[in-house]
């Protein structure tokens, strides 16, 4: 007996007793804690299954914000989703829902933008515009929102409100030289009082001052102007409007111009309406030039894609704003052979 109570007292036992008891909580504690995340791992899946299947209204957002203690930034979390997915008026359901119960102002300001840029994204332009304009009766200072309210003139056509806000983001010390003169370009190109022939003299006023906007007066003189098109051939940057140029019909060519320039040569052999070329450092070029050459005829001419020289974003058909960064006058032209589509006359 004596031998066992001085085992019992072994402070090494003790130790080694207090070890397993530590070891033993923290396992509790760690399988606890694994339980909790797998646990709430399966009701966020459960949500969002029932949010996928639209059973969620209003009501139901606001419950789950105030009764199971939803955070903020979840909620808004799962509005950013419905948008990836292209289901705008979900998302806009859960702002305006949770607009009426919101009171703290930087809260309240934030739900508004997302709620504006949601519209705008949706095309709701209008809508988006009073929103954006009430956020900037509280706060004059928002710069994110005068940016928007910015393209959302440009989209309306609203030339002179969108002149204002660049004033005011001026005054804010954002630099706004391009899109002022961006602006100013597109006002004289819609302007409905003025002549073809007044557009013209006003663009080449706006063109001399910066070369930025020559797609806008290039693609605006060879539809309304070829001639003087023709005659400031020569100031354009060949290869940012080469697409322009490769959609010219024979007949709108100026070929005195084009025997001047080895670039314009090499597009107009390409095309074929010109043999003065029998190469070119542009592969699609040379490529179309050699088979014009070819005792093989093969149906070939060039399609375009647009590459945002910002984000790197790849559209089919040009824009003067990237859809994806909203930067201005920033694509280039870039070629692709494509096979050439017979049209079939018969009835």
């Amino acid at each position: 007996m004596e031998n066992l109570f001085i085992d019992y007292r072994d402070p090494l036992t003790g130790i080694i007793a207090i070890i397993f008891l530590i070891f033993l909580s923290s396992f509790i504690t760690y399988s606890y804690n694994i339980y909790k995340e797998k646990k709430s791992r399966l009701d966020i899946k459960k949500f969002l299954k029932k949010f996928e299947l639209g059973n969620l209204s209003e009501t139901d957002y606001i419950h789950l914000y105030k009764t199971y203690n939803l955070s903020f930034d979840s909620i808004l979390l799962l509005a950013q989703t419905f948008i990836h997915k292209g289901d705008y008026n979900k998302a806009i359901k859960i702002y305006l829902s949770l607009l009426e119960i919101i009171n703290e102002s930087a809260k309240k300001e934030e739900l508004l933008q997302h709620l504006a840029k949601t519209y705008f994204k949706g095309g709701f332009l209008q809508r988006s515009k009073d929103v954006f304009l009430k956020i900037l009766k509280n706060n004059p200072h928002n710069k994110e929102a005068l940016k928007y309210l910015l393209l959302i003139y440009e989209k309306l056509g609203d030339f002179k409100k969108a002149s204002e806000v660049l004033d005011s983001l001026e005054e804010l010390n954002v630099v706004v030289v391009k899109d002022k003169i961006f602006i100013l370009t597109l006002k004289t190109i819609n302007d409905p009082l003025l002549s073809f022939e007044e557009k013209s003299k006003k663009l080449l006023s706006f063109f001399k001052i910066n070369r930025s906007i020559q797609r806008l007066v290039a693609d605006f003189l060879i539809k309304y102007d070829k001639k003087t098109f023709w005659e400031m051939i020569d100031k354009f940057e060949i290869e940012k409007i080469l697409d322009l140029l490769w959609a010219l019909d024979k007949k709108d060519c100026d070929f005195k111009k084009i025997q001047k320039d080895e670039f314009l040569q090499e597009i107009f052999s390409a095309k074929g309406y010109i043999n003065s070329k029998k190469e070119s450092k542009i592969f699609e070029l040379q490529t179309l030039i050699a088979l014009n050459y070819s005792s093989i005829k093969v149906n070939a001419t060039l399609s375009f894609e647009y590459i945002c020289s910002n984000c790197k974003k790849i559209m089919p058909l040009y824009s003067n704003r990237c859809p994806h960064c909203n930067n201005i006058l920033t694509f280039k032209v870039k070629p692709i052979l494509i096979k050439k589509q017979e049209i079939n006359l018969e009835v």
